[in-house]
């Protein structure tokens, strides 16, 4: 038995340290080789360690919350290595696995050759974590859970008896259970039975209160979001869109995009009308470089959108949207709200960003002041479509409207420039067939 100090890897794309969110071991918990150990947050992309030795946990040199530099110790086995040697010196080692969009570095002297693993999914084999029922990834944990699955009954047929998401799948639709009975479809199906939000215990003020760990994700926005509000005058402009002849579009077209494979969704054109009106105004579709005192006009259309993910608020980048068709695009934008849904999004798919959407019709409400993308200098808000009562040559007619807002930094935008934008930006999501004619 040795002494093996767990080091935090070399993950690429330029990081250089790392925050400890969470713990997956604790101190005297025996593990095995590859088992993950702790969670570490970088630059918004969560991965997991996992041990390079059978041994027992020692000592955790790192606590959560602490953050810790590329090199730096994370905690002690007292183990033997197994499956991955630690390289000798002089002696080239076996490169580590990458986590999606991350890239580990080879290891170098005195530094163990770690797996790396994505923290919501991976290909890899785990042994269980100590206290766990069955083997499972968390990300096949969490789509078991917001499924409404139990885990635990489910029989693994991954490596090792490992639980995946097709097993979770099977499972929900009434495939065989880890009895060997019909599976957990028959259950899905049953007649719900009503459990009370509030019990006569919830209901009664509780005194004390409850504190938990500022960190990881969630901090990071936090960051990002007070740094935005801290450089950039915000404003906001406000309008509202008849958009029935879009409606009326897309339902035409739908047919015609699931034939081709995509899943056609008011974004794609959104964005594609966005980029034909910051043509008209340069402005938008740029950046401020205070350090040099300069302004940054960006040739290349970089459009971010939000997306709503368990982890807190993610913005994944649709890059040279100006070069790419609508089915282009609305194939990319399903591609990756489901890598950030899944926590699988790579640093640089939230890169380079020119301007922002914010959608936030999909889940209601008509208005808002979104929070600007710095070092961006606008974001656009679209939201619910609701069909109202609108005089159109003195007559009431029943029409799709949205309203529509453009939040600018005003040190580059002014409150005029911001209206004759957005007016233009509204015609063009007005008529669809005219905007078919500028795209590509």
């Amino acid at each position: 038995m040795a002494t093996i100090d767990v080091k935090l890897p070399d993950i690429g794309e330029g990081v250089t340290e790392g925050e400890v969110v969470r713990w997956l071991v604790k101190e005297g918990d025996t593990v095995k080789h590859d088992q993950p150990l702790v969670e570490v947050m970088t630059d918004k992309a969560t991965v997991e360690i996992p041990s390079s030795a059978d041994g027992k946990v020692t000592k955790l040199t790192a606590k959560e919350g602490q953050v810790v530099k590329v090199g730096g110790a994370l905690l002690s086995l007292d183990g033997t290595s197994t499956k991955q040697e630690a390289p000798s010196k002089g002696a080239p080692g076996p490169a580590a696995k990458s986590a999606p969009g991350l890239q580990a570095a080879a290891p170098t002297q005195n530094r163990p050759a770690l797996t790396m693993a994505s923290s919501t999914q991976s290909t890899d084999v785990y042994p269980p974590a100590a206290g766990s029922h069955v083997l499972a990834t968390p990300s096949t944990r969490r789509f078991a859970r917001e499924a409404g699955i139990d885990i635990n009954a489910i029989r693994g047929t991954g490596p090792v008896g490992r639980v995946t998401r097709d097993d979770v799948q099977r499972g929900g639709n009434g495939g065989a259970g880890s009895n060997g009975k019909q599976g957990l479809g028959a259950i899905a199906a049953a007649r719900p039975v009503y459990q009370p939000m509030y019990t006569p215990t919830t209901m009664v003020p509780q005194s004390g209160e409850e504190r938990k760990p500022f960190r990881g994700i969630r901090k990071k926005i936090a960051e990002n979001l007070v740094r935005s509000k801290q450089i950039i005058p915000h404003f906001t402009h406000a309008d509202e869109a008849d958009v029935t002849a879009l409606v009326a579009w897309r339902s035409r077209m739908k047919e015609v995009a699931e034939a081709r494979g995509v899943k056609l969704t008011y974004l794609p054109f959104i964005m594609k009308a966005l980029v034909s009106t910051c043509r008209e105004f340069p402005n938008f579709n740029a950046s401020i470089d205070d350090a040099a005192g300069e302004i940054v006009i960006k040739h290349a259309f970089n459009v971010g959108f939000a997306a709503d993910t368990p982890e807190g608020l993610l913005v994944p980048v649709v890059k040279n949207v100006e070069s790419k068709n609508l089915l282009d695009v609305g194939h990319e934008i399903i591609t990756l709200a489901e890598k950030a849904r899944t926590g699988k999004l790579a640093p640089d798919d939230m890169k380079h960003g020119s301007i922002t959407v914010t959608n936030i019709g999909s889940i209601g409400g008509v208005y808002a002041t979104p929070i600007i993308n710095h070092p961006e200098v606008a974001i656009i808000g679209v939201y619910e479509i609701q069909k109202k009562p609108v005089v159109i040559n003195n007559e009431i007619k029943i029409r799709d409207m949205m309203n529509v807002t453009a939040t600018c930094d005003h040190r580059l935008i002014d409150g005029a420039q911001a209206a004759h934008f957005l007016k233009r930006f509204i015609t063009r999501l007005e008529n669809p067939d005219s905007m078919l004619l500028e795209m590509v």
